[in-house]
């Protein structure tokens, strides 16, 4: 009976831990730019857009798809940073609260 409790209250910690985790990443950015700086797209660590800067230089009507090129490239790389922020800091908080390593957990 004891070694219930105490998984129930160790459970209870981990999901604790994991909200505070996640409230973290939620203010955590990363950057990523495309076209040398034409375009940057801002990624919070909880995989969102924060935000998307284009350069006006980088608007030209005569070619619509180039700047929407730009805007592809550094939108899939600012959520690959921050998908890759987001698992190594869940890879800490693990080691920290001494447990596994479990690729493909996605907490």
């Amino acid at each position: 009976m004891t070694n219930i409790l105490k998984m129930i209250k160790d459970a209870a910690g981990m999901q604790k831990n994991v909200k505070k985790m996640q409230a973290q990443l939620r203010a955590k950015t990363v950057e990523f730019s495309s076209g040398n700086g034409l375009v940057t797209v801002t990624a919070r660590g909880d995989i969102s857009i924060a935000a998307i800067r284009i350069d006006p230089r980088a608007s030209d009507a005569a070619h619509p798809a180039a700047l929407e090129k730009l805007v592809l490239v550094a939108v899939e790389g600012a959520l690959e940073a921050a998908k890759k922020m987001s698992a190594d800091d869940m890879q800490a908080m693990m080691a920290d609260m001494g447990l596994p390593n479990i690729p493909g957990l996605g907490i």
